[in-house]
């Protein structure tokens, strides 16, 4: 059942980077993406099909990304690629693990709705605020009460960067390359996530909670309704990837359980 479910998401990872506006440069056993508009700056990943990585495959990547001053950053699932991580340590890149789970449909009765999460749509008034929040909670890791709140939501807000995410995400949301959900209370976003549906597979990803925030159910609420929303859109298969162990028990009790992990690779620096 894993084995189905991985080369599901591995043609899933695949084709995300093609629809959201990049091209595929062919380095064999590599494939790197590179925007070609505004957008998010994609990754390399193995190649479909393709041979091992060696660790000269991968620094040759790396002197391509360098030429384009795009990130240096290579994703993939552990399970799919056993030997890259050892190519990408060799070539001087640190690698992070996350938790790699899907929804196990059959396991639980679904999370109930929360009451402060609703969807949003294209042309939402809170969509600045909903696409900024998850940026200040990923400054602030973990589950932990943290110190970001309201005041820094409204700063952030107003950076003039902000417009621009603003405007990414309501085309993808008009045209239904992603969906959003939100925890919204007296008017303020306190989290936020959204998922992107390839036919019958979707991630959820982004899913955010200000800091100060925290610990109270929102970010299992904001999943639940993605979840119910890609189930509604026709997809079949859901998953995402935890941030660490801690989180990925929250996410079991939203009816999700492991099947591997997620691997990004970057320089140490970063």
């Amino acid at each position: 059942m894993n084995e189905t479910i991985l080369s599901a998401l591995e043609r899933y990872y695949d084709t995300v980077p093609r629809r959201g506006g990049a091209r595929g440069e062919d380095f064999g056993a590599l494939t790197l993406f590179v925007q070609e508009g505004n957008g998010w700056q994609y990754y390399a990943r193995p190649s479909l099909g393709g041979p091992e990585a060696t660790p000269a495959d991968v620094r040759k990547v790396l002197e391509r990304q360098r030429e384009l001053e795009v990130p240096e950053a290579f994703e993939w699932v552990a399970e799919n690629s056993p030997s890259l991580r050892a190519a990408v340590e060799a070539a001087g890149l640190h690698v992070h693990a996350h938790p790699l789970m899907v929804l196990d449909t059959g396991a639980a009765e679904p999370l109930a709705p929360h009451p402060e999460v609703r969807a949003l749509c294209a042309g939402d008034p809170l969509l600045a605020q909903a696409v900024t929040v998850a940026g200040l909670a990923f400054r602030e890791p973990g589950t932990a009460l943290g110190q970001a709140g309201p005041a820094e939501l409204a700063r952030a807000v107003a950076d003039p960067s902000t417009e621009e995410r603003r405007a990414r995400v309501s085309g993808m949301l008009a045209d239904g390359r992603t969906g959003m959900a939100a925890a919204v209370r007296d008017g303020v976003v306190l989290c936020s996530g959204q998922y992107n549906p390839v036919r019958e597979v979707a991630e959820i990803v982004g899913v955010g909670t200000l800091p100060a925030a925290r610990r109270q159910g929102l970010a299992l609420g904001v999943t639940a309704a993605l979840v119910a929303q890609a189930r509604e859109g026709g997809v079949t298969t859901v998953f995402l990837s935890a941030g660490d162990e801690d989180v990925a028990r929250i996410y079991a009790r939203a009816g999700f359980r492991r099947v591997g992990t997620a691997l990004i690779a970057e320089p140490p620096a970063a």
